[in-house]
């Protein structure tokens, strides 16, 4: 217990929290799109998944990690396609596609995985360590903090340009306009289907990145089931971020924070406390953020809310 105070315990508690954040920020950040366009998407486990097998595939055919991300990414927004389709084009419940989402990615890559891969025993180089200049070098906490892969790192230039998209140009403004006065973007000429497409492709290309990381940052191999509920916690972070992109970096951070210390917790000697108890902590984190903030915080008014335009 007492490894547990030391500076290097907390160095590298936080060095793992970033990196097992990393899913859960691109999830999180690509629903803040989604629901700020009125469409809430539940589907993100699924996707996650696809984007995970999908990007796994492409770099144990190429060897390129590149070509795995994009991979990830294309997964993710044919799954959001399919999604958008059903929710927008033929306006079905959200939830229920959402749900159905989820079993087909789960069933996909299972039966995928299990007919081309799980016999090969191979898994792919994932993506290097990266140095940063001056901060890998800070004592204690450079080496553990500053020193990840470079998809880690392009989780702070994703939540800038998510940011700069949503608060600083003319399609972040409309689109929150899409999520809160739908009938206003119609009446000014401009299409709410299109706006909720290109929401909603961009949430789950961002969901699909999060996936191809388990596999390709994290991970050297798909394991069915890989994302175990990230995205779910995603949805939880986007309430508790108040459908903000830089709220959902630092709320996912915190819930990586979980993740990590639950890793750390299983490697103590802790008497009869069984393991388990431990892994229920970012679960438990979800539970406990949705009770407390969900009541106070005020979702887009169209969110779920299907439109019919003129």
């Amino acid at each position: 217990m007492q490894d547990l105070l030391t500076l290097g315990f907390l160095a590298a508690l936080l060095g793992a929290a970033w990196r097992l954040a990393t899913p859960l920020i691109f999830a999180a950040i690509g629903e803040v799109f989604s629901e700020r366009a009125g469409i809430l998407n539940i589907g993100l486990e699924g996707t996650m998944l696809m984007g995970a097998f999908c990007g796994f595939a492409a770099t144990f055919a190429t060897g390129h990690i590149g070509l795995g991300l994009m991979a990830g990414i294309a997964a993710g927004m044919i799954f959001g396609l399919i999604f958008a389709f059903f929710t927008i084009t033929v306006k079905a419940n959200q939830i229920v596609v959402g749900a159905a989402i989820n079993l087909l990615g789960l069933g996909l890559t299972s039966f995928l995985f299990r007919t081309y891969y799980v016999s090969t025993g191979r898994g792919v180089e994932i993506a290097a360590p990266v140095r940063i200049p001056w901060l890998s070098d800070l004592p204690f906490f450079g080496q553990a903090v500053f020193r990840q892969n470079p998809i880690v790192y392009s989780t702070v230039i994703v939540t800038i340009l998510a940011t700069i998209l949503l608060y600083r140009s003319s399609f972040g403004l409309t689109l929150r306009a899409v999520g809160d006065h739908p009938k206003a973007v119609d009446v000014a000429g401009r299409s709410v289907a299109a706006y909720r497409y290109g929401a909603v492709l961009l949430g789950t290309g961002l969901a699909g990145l999060g996936g191809a990381f388990l596999t390709l940052g994290h991970s050297n191999q798909f394991v069915e089931g890989i994302t175990s509920g990230r995205g779910f916690i995603a949805l939880a972070v986007v309430i508790f971020a108040r459908w903000s992109p830089v709220g959902a970096f630092f709320v996912s951070l915190l819930f990586g924070l979980f993740y990590a210390l639950q890793l750390q917790l299983q490697a103590q000697p802790m008497g009869n406390v069984p393991y388990q108890v431990f892994q229920a902590l970012p679960y438990l984190m979800t539970i406990i953020a949705v009770v407390v903030v969900g009541g106070k915080t005020v979702a887009p008014r169209s969110l779920g809310v299907p439109y019919n335009e003129r």
